[in-house]
């Protein structure tokens, strides 16, 4: 079977014109999501920037020429006030807890599964009816390697990877006959704040130097010992709304340095 190279998927994705089309991105203010909004933005896409922190995005709205739309994602009543109309969603936006199950707070299990399982549903179930009356619509999920592989102390983050796949795989199969997409993009460890976190919390929790996390812990599976960084995702991203990737749907495609050939 013929695979795809990166050099034809970048420019597949240089080459897309995206000008006409709304595109959603949530948690879209620093890290992944900005990345994704300014690459989207950059195709031609107008840009909506959702995000809990009101002044940075703003700040990533004017950086891009979007529209900022703080919300607060673990408030089901927010989310469904937010104006969902979209040509292209990418559900982005998630936290991190790093703790043993036993010691894991259940309120902020829950808390995870609403910003990152609940709220992608919410949204894509209002965004859906105007993908299905246009014929064509793209839903990127941003899992993990996480949603195809556990790691310890992250019992809320690998759970609430896991059922985003699921999601994504149903959203594919419900939207092919009406040109809707979805798709998820499974990166392990990416360069942004996010990550920065998780090396304090890993720190803590296994009393070693910040460094050493990196290099032994988070690094110890990947072939290519590096930090991912926020570009290539949102390289990948605008590639699945490009239409050499039509037939891409219901897939997980991994940015992992080799994690998941072990």
């Amino acid at each position: 079977m013929t695979s795809l190279s990166p050099h034809a998927a970048a420019r597949g994705s240089a080459d897309l014109n995206l000008a006409g089309r709304r595109a959603l991105v949530t948690g879209a203010a620093s890290g992944i999501g900005r990345a994704c909004a300014r690459r989207l933005a950059a195709a031609g896409a107008d840009v909506v920037i959702v995000d809990i922190r009101a002044e940075a995005a703003v700040e990533a709205a004017e950086d891009i020429g979007g529209t900022a739309r703080p919300v607060d994602l673990s408030d089901m009543v927010a989310v469904d006030e937010l104006d969902a109309s979209a040509d292209i969603v990418v559900n982005n936006a998630g936290l991190q807890h790093v703790a043993p199950l036993e010691a894991f707070p259940p309120e902020e299990f829950a808390r995870i599964m609403r910003i990152m399982v609940e709220a992608p549903f919410r949204i894509v179930r209002r965004a859906l009816p105007g993908m299905y009356e246009n014929g064509w619509g793209r839903i990127i999920n941003v899992s993990s390697v996480h949603g195809l592989r556990a790691s310890p102390y992250k019992s809320a983050y690998v759970t609430a990877k896991h059922a985003l796949e699921g999601l994504s795989k149903v959203i594919a199969l419900e939207g092919a006959v009406h040109g809707v997409t979805s798709n998820c993009v499974n990166p392990a460890y990416v360069r942004t704040p996010l990550v920065e976190d998780q090396i304090a919390d890993q720190a803590r929790t296994h009393d070693l130097p910040p460094d050493q996390v990196v290099e032994q812990i988070m690094l110890a599976k990947a072939a290519v010992k590096r930090l991912i960084e926020p570009d290539e995702v949102a390289e990948l991203v605008t590639y699945l709304c490009s239409p050499h990737a039509s037939m891409i749907t219901g897939a997980s495609l991994t940015i992992d340095g080799g994690w998941t050939a072990h």
